[in-house]
């Protein structure tokens, strides 16, 4: 994984410091709060409904060990001993006190980490496949070209006051696990039958009030091109953008007012000013090569020579071997993913404690390198097969290991009420309430995502989850609007509302009756989305009436 370099080390350590000066004349009332706001935004501080707020940048969801050590120590010595890993592969932690933030961030510095651009009208922590560099469908590590924009990125002059936060995630499998249909700016990397590397650019993606799918404007652009062509699409951005209403002010807006078309046409002509401008963008192969460097794939592991211990005929541990782990580019080990997500658990909280497991485990077992995923998850990337049990064990005894990857308690929602001083509903309890009522019905109904958002700014992604769930204010009053048919991968689709808003009880009445008409109506092999599809809405609509009506 990549390393600080002096550069990366000055910028870190110097921005603790000025923040350090700008927390100390807050307390002395030098800078009101609304003076402080923007120093606190930028690096990545919210007051929230009970305290300060702090998201930490983990970019491309990848940590090392020590790193993970250390935000298990910051959570116990400035937080209540647990953090929330978000839908863009950070951590947050909640009750933070305003005069320890600088040593906070002091702590981070020593580990290579920040909080810099989590939050503000910049390009936020440049998101990819959690399982890069050792999935076996993938062209080449996406993490490579993700730190090479996140360099470009860093405190850009031109690009840290934009219209709005814009986004930027990165795929090269043949599954997409970004979600690059739902970003500003999705890039998908192939190969050429001669075997160089392109670039698919989708552009204008985006959730929350107005849900847009992104748009394709290139399709075969080279490693070498690949900056300059971001630095126009974000000058035109910067340009044309809408900086009056903020509801508009997003590029998704501005993609979809132009037109794919003319928005291509905006960014090409702005692309041959910066080939001339900006020559130094166009970054060398021996400059890419010191990136991938960084990245190199660990050495091949022993085939296993042991027998299998008793034990691992066990059910509980061959549901997870299913469920949890994944095939890896070496034969020998395997993708472990760890579920942060237990019956009647929070999605996403880890205490420090688990953390800390984590962390031992990834540095045992996994190269020392783990992975957080957008599906608020932890995974260990490179464990030896022979490994498998006692990674296993370990997790299991931590509370970590729960069966459920991809499963319909694999529930991604956003912290709501609870904590979030914009939303309209809670989110937590409605996600533990589905996930306690069929947990021990998952196997029969297979892979079904179900997104949870506490208001339309949709960061629990409900626009595209299988079944998506919108928390409202209704009169006053907490109500949960039902969507269906949502899908994040490369064949995106945004959810479909289903009926009016329900109470927090009706929920998962709702929920199980769709599920219900879904295992009574399904054909052989056929998955939750392809049978509502086939369905039609008027069925859907009956469901839910005979639900609600009950």
């Amino acid at each position: 994984m990549y390393n600080y370099n002096e550069v990366d080390r000055s910028v870190v350590h110097h921005r603790v410091e000025e923040f350090r000066d700008q927390v100390r004349r807050r307390l002395s009332g030098e800078l009101t709060e609304d003076e402080f706001k923007p120093c606190r935004l930028m690096n990545g501080l919210y007051l929230q409904l009970h305290g300060y707020m702090l998201r930490i940048a983990i970019p491309y969801g990848t940590l090392s060990s020590k790193q993970l050590r250390m935000l298990a120590q910051i959570a116990r010595d400035f937080d209540r001993g647990y953090g929330h890993f978000t839908t863009r592969q950070n951590l947050q932690l909640n009750w933070l006190k305003l005069d320890e933030v600088p040593n906070l961030l002091g702590k981070l510095a020593e580990v290579e980490m920040h909080a810099i651009q989590t939050s503000g009208n910049c390009i936020r922590n440049i998101t990819s496949d959690p399982y890069a560099g050792a999935t076996i469908d993938e062209v080449e590590d996406p993490r490579i070209t993700a730190e090479v924009v996140r360099q470009w990125s860093t405190l850009h002059p031109e690009f840290s006051f934009l219209p709005r936060k814009f986004k930027i995630a990165v795929t090269a499998s043949e599954v997409d696990r970004a979600a690059i249909a739902v970003h500003d700016i999705g890039l998908r990397i192939r190969r050429l039958a001669d075997g160089s590397i392109r670039y698919e650019v989708w552009v204008g993606g985006g959730l929350g009030r107005t849900p847009v799918l992104a748009e394709k404007i290139h399709d075969s652009l080279s490693r070498q091109e690949l900056l300059p062509y971001l630095d126009a699409i974000l000058r035109v951005y910067n340009r044309y953008g809408n900086r009056d209403n903020k509801y508009k002010a997003r590029i998704k807006i501005l993609v979809r007012d132009l037109g794919a078309d003319a928005f291509r046409q905006q960014v090409e002509k702005e692309w041959q000013l910066v080939r001339a401008e900006e020559p130094e963008l166009f970054w060398s192969n021996e400059k890419w090569s010191k990136i991938s460097a960084y990245f190199a794939s660990p050495p091949p592991a022993p085939a296993r020579t042991t027998p299998l211990h008793p034990d691992e005929s066990q059910p509980a541990f061959r549901r997870w071997l299913k469920h949890n782990t994944r095939p890896h580019r070496d034969p020998n080990r395997r993708i472990a993913l760890i579920s942060l997500k237990p019956p009647g658990g929070i999605p996403g909280d880890a205490t420090s404690e688990q953390m800390e497991l984590v962390a031992n485990l990834a540095q045992k077992y996994s190269e020392d390198e783990l992975r957080v995923t957008h599906q608020q998850n932890l995974v260990l990337a490179h464990v030896e097969e022979a490994q498998l049990f006692n990674v296993w064990q370990k997790l299991d005894a931590a509370g970590l290991g729960t069966s459920n990857h991809g499963l319909l308690s694999d529930i991604i929602a956003c912290p709501g009420l609870d904590y979030c001083n914009l939303a309209n509903a809670r989110s937590i309890p409605i996600a533990q309430s589905l996930s306690e009522r069929f947990s021990d019905r998952e196997d029969d109904i297979g892979e079904l995502s179900i997104k949870i958002s506490g208001c339309i700014n949709s960061c629990g992604h409900h626009h595209v989850g299988n079944i998506g769930i919108l928390g409202t204010d209704k009169r006053g009053e907490e109500a949960y609007q039902i969507t269906v048919g949502g899908n994040a991968g490369y064949s995106a689709s945004l959810a479909k509302v289903i009926g009016p808003a329900v109470t927090p009880e009706q929920v998962p009445v709702v929920i199980e009756k769709l599920i219900d008409t879904y295992l009574s109506q399904r054909k052989p092999d056929e998955d939750f989305l392809h049978t509502m599809e086939r369905l039609g809405k008027d069925i859907l609509k009956e469901s839910f009436r005979e639900a609600t009506n009950a």
